[in-house]
């Protein structure tokens, strides 16, 4: 399989040395969605990636699975579930490949299966949200 990159003078790497290159989240005006911007190094073979948002008091207010992306550049949004608590939340990506035990062809399980992941990377950003009065 061919990946095309923007940038022809990138120089793919193999999965354990993917990183993430840039973490960015920006709330939206409503206080209920978060914008996320992720790169990460271009690579040769497609990772999968984990996002968590937790709020203030450490419950997770958002969660999304990226599945063997084929981009380095990612914008996503992600939608805040609960009470919207004012202050600090915390947004982590976890960056991993699945690896399938010897002989074994991979299965759609893989994916949920935590004791498969090889984690190569982790991120995380710290954004605000005050919620108006009212």
């Amino acid at each position: 399989m061919d990946i095309f990159f923007q940038d022809p003078t990138a120089i793919p790497l193999p999965p354990a040395e993917v990183r993430v290159k840039e973490l960015r989240t920006a709330p939206w005006q409503d206080n209920r969605r978060v914008g996320v911007y992720i790169e990460l190094t271009p690579f040769q073979k497609r990772p999968s990636a984990e996002l968590t948002i937790t709020n203030p008091s450490g419950e997770i207010a958002a969660q999304a699975s990226i599945i063997e992306t084929m981009i380095s550049k990612l914008e996503l949004t992600l939608h805040l579930r609960g009470p919207i608590l004012s202050g600090a939340y915390t947004l982590s990506v976890s960056v991993f490949y699945v690896q399938a035990p010897q002989g074994e062809a991979d299965d759609p399980t893989s994916f949920t299966d935590p004791s498969r992941r090889l984690i190569v990377d982790k991120a995380e950003s710290i954004f605000e949200i005050h919620p108006a009065p009212g």
